[in-house]
């Protein structure tokens, strides 16, 4: 939805299971609609689209992309942001460290990136510019010397290219959102900052186009796990003349110094990689990439957990979440970016008592926390 502010508001549709076409229609007529019914009852209600690079290859065939037209014409949608970060299949099965699959040094990736930008640029409102957010480059353990930044950087570079042939062809401005991790080749907004002007943007004579329409997506959960400071994590992106393409709306979950580590045995899962970072009363961080790695050893000091909670929940019994930190960023949205996205995929594999309130109740109450606090 697009609030007062200009900035347009929504939910990653990540958070429901489905790799298909057919099971990505099922949930926009049910779920995404009766979001929609409680957040955005009379107003145009914005999507943030999350496709497989199959059902993306479906949505080429004219049948199925005038299906999906008919349901966000029928049904007061529409699209502005699509999450294009996992390729394959991200539910019910065992994704870890593949999800990163494959990766900014393919064609694949390349394609796949593309044919969702070419998408959006098809759905896309009249006067409303589209955000597409992805993997940081490739997963850090895989990534070795500066032949592969050059390589993921020559990537990215062709899908620029892409990216301004749409503009120039439909009108459309479509924008790529480098989104750090923990434990990815971009870990942080000095990272890709780094990144973009020392292997992206010093490819002249292109600077400008790529400054155009590569940047960065700002997922607050990351960034908490990572211990950045809010101010000084825009100020950087600010200084550097990145753009905060998307910001994902986020919590992670974090375990105060002191506290009893055995909460967190109930939040450790076979499907998603939880990566873990312990500041110690020094300020020393320390990295794990996945939680049963952290309870192995035992850290010292506060741990983030990279588990995205639901944003309105504080805490969790003697676990706390990040909600203090996003507040911070959220005071700095409006200046950042106008693009929002709630982004809670990890639903299927919360504890199961803390999936006592049905999944579209909660995603209303995510999306009502987010307008009050940016009120």
């Amino acid at each position: 939805m697009k609030l007062a502010s200009g900035a347009h508001l929504t939910y990653c549709t990540n958070i429901h299971a489905g790799e298909t076409w057919p099971e990505v229609r099922a949930a926009l007529e049910k779920d995404v609609v009766a979001v929609k019914a409680r957040v955005a009852k009379d107003v145009p209600f914005g999507v943030g689209l999350r496709l497989s690079a199959q059902a993306a290859a479906t949505l080429e065939q004219p049948r199925a992309r005038e299906e999906l037209k008919a349901i966000l014409r029928d049904r007061g949608l529409y699209v502005f942001t699509i999450n294009g970060f996992p390729y394959g299949a991200f539910h019910g099965t065992r994704i870890k460290e593949n999800v990163y699959e494959p990766d900014w040094r393919s064609d694949e990736r390349v394609a796949y990136t593309n044919r969702l930008a070419s998408l959006l640029a098809d759905l896309l409102p009249v006067g409303v510019d589209g955000s597409v957010s992805t993997l940081p480059g490739a997963f850090a353990p895989k990534v070795h010397g500066a032949a592969d930044r050059d390589r993921i950087a020559d990537g990215i570079v062709r899908h620029a290219e892409h990216l301004a042939g749409l503009r120039e062809t439909t009108g459309k401005t479509v924008r790529l959102g480098l989104e750090p991790e923990p434990w990815c080749m971009l870990e942080t907004a000095g990272d890709a900052v780094g990144f973009l002007e020392g292997h992206v943007f010093s490819r002249r004579p292109q600077e400008a186009m790529l400054r155009e329409h590569v940047g960065m997506c700002l997922d607050t959960c990351h960034a908490a796990v990572a211990f950045e400071d809010p101010g000084a994590m825009l100020a950087t992106l600010q200084a550097a003349g990145v753009r905060v393409v998307k910001i994902q709306v986020t919590a992670a979950l974090e375990s105060p110094a002191g506290s009893d580590r055995a909460a967190l045995s109930a939040f450790a899962d076979d499907v998603y990689l939880h990566q873990v970072v312990a500041r110690d009363a020094g300020g020393g961080l320390e990295r794990y990439l996945d939680l049963p790695d952290a309870l192995r050893a035992g850290a010292e000091g506060t741990w983030r957990v990279h588990f995205h909670v639901p944003v309105f929940r504080e805490s969790f019994g003697v676990l706390a979440s990040t909600q203090a930190h996003l507040r911070e960023v959220l005071r700095y949205a409006k200046d950042a970016s106008d693009h929002l996205e709630v982004e809670t995929y990890t639903w299927d594999v919360l504890p199961v008592e803390e999936r006592e309130v049905p999944m579209v109740d909660a995603i209303a109450r995510e999306i009502d926390w987010v307008r009050g606090t940016l009120a």
